[in-house]
């Protein structure tokens, strides 16, 4: 027996058009779940024409996820695209600002406080009440970071909502673990991914800083993040919950 099977698993992932979120979605069908790919970018849409090329089953819906009705209708799309069944929701979409402290935009604030923590509690919510309406539990993870560990530099707004989802994760956990739903979340490390264009750029001072602390010396990638996202949306993991699982490479045992 293969815990960690997803055969005939629904599964929604935002932000999956690229970085994470697309080696997450990935990862899920790759262990047999259908997904629906849930984003902003149009070109979530090619991405899903080219999974189902791959022999995957996959389906996309364009959203934005900052806005709330948007984000209710996109979510019972998803839903139904999937079959009017969902098993699996993973809250991957993320956005980032970088300004000083003191000079940082209140607009770009509400901006990275939308995307990345109201959305993610409005989904976790949908995906909750879809769950306790088929009665079937169900399994939410959600992207952390490690800034929901320490405070960062120049990215108060992502680290406020990075903390506010390690919080949330725990909270819902509290409220929904009796009725057979988990919540988890991953706390991925430095990645080689777009959001971190900045800091991958040799130049910066802070590169060789963060990739000094990394006991294997090298950033992690989007198919990193497959085998934890499977598993945690698996059977494997039925008695985790409430969990913030990081995936750093070790970064926070430096």
């Amino acid at each position: 027996m293969n815990l960690n099977d997803l055969t005939g698993k629904t599964a929604i992932v935002t932000g999956a058009a690229q970085g994470l979120g697309y080696g997450m979605a990935e990862g899920l069908m790759e262990a047999g779940a259908k997904v629906c790919i849930m984003d902003v970018n149009p070109k979530a849409l090619e991405v899903a024409e080219e999974f189902n090329k791959k022999g995957f089953e996959c389906v996309a819906v364009i959203s934005n996820l900052a806005k709330d009705e948007s984000r209710e209708d996109s979510f019972n799309e998803a839903v139904e695209k999937l079959g009017d069944h969902l098993d699996i929701i993973v809250n991957a979409a993320g956005v980032q600002r970088r300004y000083k402290s003191e000079e940082f935009p209140l607009d770009e604030w509400d901006f990275v406080i939308d995307i990345n923590l109201r959305s993610v509690f409005a989904l976790c919510q949908l995906a909750g009440r879809q769950f306790i309406k088929q009665n079937s539990g169900g399994k939410i993870i959600n992207v952390a970071s490690m800034l929901s560990y320490f405070g960062g530099y120049t990215v108060p707004a992502y680290a406020a909502s990075k903390g506010g989802v390690a919080q949330l994760t725990k909270a819902l956990c509290n409220e929904w673990a009796e009725k057979g739903i988990n919540v988890n979340a991953i706390a991925p490390g430095y990645m080689a991914t777009e959001m971190n264009t900045a800091l991958l750029d040799p130049s910066n001072p802070r590169n060789a800083a963060i990739t000094n602390r990394i006991p294997s010396k090298k950033w992690g990638t989007p198919e990193d993040v497959k085998g934890p996202v499977v598993w945690l949306s698996s059977d494997a993991s039925d008695y985790i919950n409430g969990a913030i699982i990081p995936v750093d490479g070790g970064y926070l045992v430096r």
